[in-house]
C-alpha cells in the first residue's frame, strides 16, 4: 500500500506541473497523448484503491487549475468542464452501454457528434445581445477576463442579430488557429526574431492570453461555437444541435461539420470520416466530441466534479509521441546543403514506426535547445516528414545524461569546408563537384533533360555506375565503355551502345546549358543563359570577380558569391577542364 500511495502522489505531483505548463505558461511539457495515459494511470489506481483518492486530485479537477494572476478573474454561473476521453472503438461502446444504462433505456439515443477542435476554451457573455465579457474555462468555477482581446477577433460579433434572442445569454466555443495563420505568425517571428510557437493550439493560446490586446489584434485568431451556458429571459431549445443552429442565426460562427447519430454504428462512422478528412480541414483537431442531443437528458445524467457524463472526447490516435534523441546524423544534399537529421529510438506513431526525423538546419538546433540524450516530442501529422517539435519537460526526479550537439566544421561527405549561410540558416559544402555525398545527385542533375539531356541515363544506372566506381564526376561519363554499361543490371548491349551514343551527341550543347548542368547553387536555367550572353566564353567566366558576376541581369549578390565560390574551386575547375579539353563539350 505504501508503494501505491507514492505512485499516486508521484502522478498528482506531475500531472499538476504538467496543467500548468499546458493551461498557464502555454508551454505543454509532453503531447496530450501521453498526459491522458498518466491521468488514466492514476484514475484507475484510485479506482483500485478509493481511500487513496482526494478531491484536490487532478482526475477531480478540470485541467486549468492554476490560474494566472494577471487577469481579472470571473466566477462561471455553470461550471466549464473538461471531456472524458475514449480512444478507440470498444471504450467507446462502453461509454455508450452506460448512457443507456444511466437513463434506464434499450432503445437507441439522439446524440451529435462534432469535431474537436484543438484550442483554447472561452465563454462569451452577451447581454441584450452585446458582448459585454469573454473568459478563459480556468479551473472550471473561475476563468479569467480575456474580453479586451477576444474583441479583436474579427469573427466574434459585437453585436447579435436576430430574434429571440435572450437578455442573458452565455456562449462556449473554441478560439484557435487555422494552419495557414499558424504559418504565417511563424514567418512573421522568424523575420523579426521572435518566439516561434511549436503549434497552433499554443499560438493561440499564448495570443489569447497576451497583456497587450494590439498584439492579440494582430494574430489570425478564429472561433467557433460549441456549446449553450446559462441563460434568462427568453426560452431556448431542449436540443443541442438547434442551440447551434439559434446561435448560426444570430451570427455566432458554429462548424458544420455536425451530425446528429441515432446508433453508436453511426457515431462510429462519423468518427472515421472526420479521421480521413482531417488534413484537409485546414485546422487542427485531436478527435470528435460525442454529445446527448436533448438538454433535459443532459441534466438527468448529470456530471462528476470534473467532466460531463453525457459527453465524450472520442480520440484519433495519435499524431505526438516521446522518445530520445540517441545521435545527430548531418547529410549532404545535391546543392551542397547540409541537413541535420535527428537519430531516434524507434517509436510507433499513428500506424508508423518512426527513427529518424527532420531537424531543417542548425537554427532549429539551437531554438529548440536540443542535446543528445534528450526526451523529445515528435510530430507526425498525415503524410507529412515527422519532425521533432520540442524537448519534453523532464519528470520531477528525472536524471537524465545529454551532450551537446556537435555541429561539423568540414563536409561530412568530402571534408571541404562548410560555409554558413545566414540567410538560409544553412550549412552548405563547398565541395562542389568533387563532393562524394554529392556525387549521385550532381550527375543525375548534370544528365537531366534541361542540363545535357543524355538519354537513357537514369537514376538507376548512375546509382550503379557511382557504386562500382565506374564514375567520379560528370567527366567521368565520357570514358564509359560498353563493357562496363553491359556489366550493369538490366543493359543489354542494344542499351549500352544507346548510351554511348546519347553521351557522344550530349557534347554538342549550349554555353547556358553548361553552366546550368553543373549545378551551382542558386543558378537556374533562366541565371545560366543571362551568364551566358553576357560572359559569352568560358575565360571570361571563370575570370569574372564578384562584383562582375553581380552586374548581371538577374543574378543577386547571393547567387554571385555561390557562383564566385564554385568557380574559384580547384577541383571543381579541374573537372570543368576535363569537360571542355578532354571530353571535347563544345558549344
Amino acid at each position: 500500500m505504501e508503494s501505491v500511495q507514492k505512485t499516486i502522489t508521484y502522478l498528482k505531483t506531475l500531472l499538476r506541473n504538467y496543467q500548468y505548463q499546458y493551461y498557464v505558461i502555454n508551454e505543454p511539457g509532453i503531447p496530450d497523448v501521453e498526459y491522458d495515459r498518466l491521468m488514466e494511470t492514476l484514475r484507475q489506481l484510485e479506482i483500485e484503491n478509493p481511500n487513496l483518492l482526494t478531491q484536490d486530485s487532478p482526475t477531480q479537477c478540470v485541467g486549468g487549475s492554476s490560474i494566472s494572476s494577471i487577469f481579472k478573474p470571473v466566477h462561471h454561473k455553470i461550471p466549464m468542464l473538461s471531456l472524458d476521453t475514449v480512444s478507440d472503438e470498444s471504450s467507446y461502446l462502453v461509454f455508450h452501454q452506460r448512457l443507456k444504462k444511466r437513463l434506464n433505456i434499450s432503445k437507441g439515443i439522439t446524440l451529435c457528434c462534432e469535431l474537436k477542435l484543438d484550442g483554447l476554451a472561452v465563454s462569451l457573455l452577451y447581454i441584450n445581445g452585446r458582448l459585454v465579457r469573454a473568459s478563459t474555462r480556468g479551473d472550471g468555477l473561475v476563468g479569467e477576463d480575456i474580453t479586451a482581446n477576444v474583441r479583436t477577433i474579427s469573427i466574434v460579433p459585437e453585436y447579435l442579430t436576430g430574434n429571440k434572442i435572450p437578455d442573458y445569454l452565455e456562449v462556449r466555443g473554441e478560439v484557435f488557429m487555422s494552419h495557414a495563420g499558424f504559418k504565417k505568425i511563424n514567418q512573421t517571428a522568424y523575420r523579426e526574431g521572435h518566439k516561434i510557437f511549436s503549434n497552433p493550439r499554443n499560438a493561440a493560446s499564448g495570443s489569447l492570453r497576451n497583456l497587450d490586446p494590439c498584439i492579440t489584434a494582430k494574430r489570425p485568431l478564429t472561433f467557433i461555437c460549441y456549446g449553450l451556458g446559462f441563460f434568462k429571459g427568453r426560452s431556448m431549445p431542449r436540443s443541442h444541435i438547434a442551440c447551434l443552429q439559434y446561435f448560426k442565426a444570430w451570427g455566432l460562427p458554429v462548424n458544420d461539420n455536425t451530425r446528429l447519430c441515432y446508433s453508436s454504428g453511426e457515431v462510429i462512422k462519423f468518427y472515421h470520416n472526420a479521421e480521413m478528412k482531417r488534413p484537409f480541414f485546414g485546422f487542427d483537431i485531436d478527435g470528435v466530441v460525442i454529445k446527448v442531443d436533448d438538454l433535459e437528458l443532459q441534466k438527468k445524467i448529470g456530471s462528476s466534479s470534473r467532466a460531463p457524463r453525457w459527453a465524450v472526447a472520442f480520440k484519433f490516435a495519435a499524431q505526438e509521441a516521446i522518445t530520445k534523441l540517441n545521435n545527430v546524423e548531418f547529410r549532404v544534399g545535391r546543392t551542397g546543403v547540409i541537413t541535420p537529421v535527428a537519430q531516434l529510438s524507434p517509436i510507433r506513431i499513428a500506424g508508423v514506426l518512426i527513427s529518424r526525423a527532420t531537424l531543417h538546419n542548425v537554427h532549429e538546433i539551437n531554438r529548440l535547445g536540443l542535446k543528445i540524450g534528450n526526451n523529445v516530442v515528435i510530430r507526425r501529422a498525415g503524410d507529412v516528414i515527422p519532425q521533432i517539435i520540442s524537448v519534453a519537460k523532464p519528470d520531477v526526479d528525472s536524471n537524465i545524461i545529454v551532450k551537446n550537439i556537435t555541429i561539423p566544421k568540414q563536409c561530412p561527405g568530402c571534408g571541404s569546408k562548410i560555409r554558413f549561410i545566414s540567410g538560409e540558416l544553412a550549412l552548405r559544402c563547398t565541395g562542389g563537384l568533387s563532393c562524394a555525398a554529392q556525387r549521385k545527385s550532381v550527375i543525375r542533375h548534370f544528365t537531366s533533360r534541361k542540363a545535357l539531356n543524355i538519354n537513357g541515363m537514369g537514376k538507376a544506372i548512375i546509382n550503379q555506375l557511382v557504386d562500382k566506381g565506374y564514375i567520379n564526376n560528370p567527366a567521368d561519363l565520357f570514358m564509359l565503355t560498353i563493357d562496363q554499361l553491359i556489366s550493369l543490371e538490366r543493359v543489354g548491349q542494344k542499351s549500352a551502345q544507346n548510351i554511348i551514343d546519347a553521351l557522344i551527341i550530349s557534347k554538342k550543347t549550349t554555353f547556358a546549358r553548361f553552366i546550368y548542368a553543373l549545378g551551382i547553387s542558386k543558378i537556374g536555367l533562366v541565371a545560366a543563359e543571362n551568364l551566358a550572353s553576357h560572359f559569352v566564353t568560358l575565360n571570361f567566366l571563370l575570370a569574372a570577380d564578384l562584383n562582375a558576376l553581380s552586374s548581371v541581369y538577374g543574378i543577386g549578390q547571393t547567387a554571385a558569391s555561390y557562383l564566385k565560390e564554385f568557380l574559384d574551386d580547384a577541383n571543381n575547375r579541374e573537372v570543368i577542364r576535363m569537360l571542355v579539353v578532354e571530353v571535347g563539350i563544345y558549344w
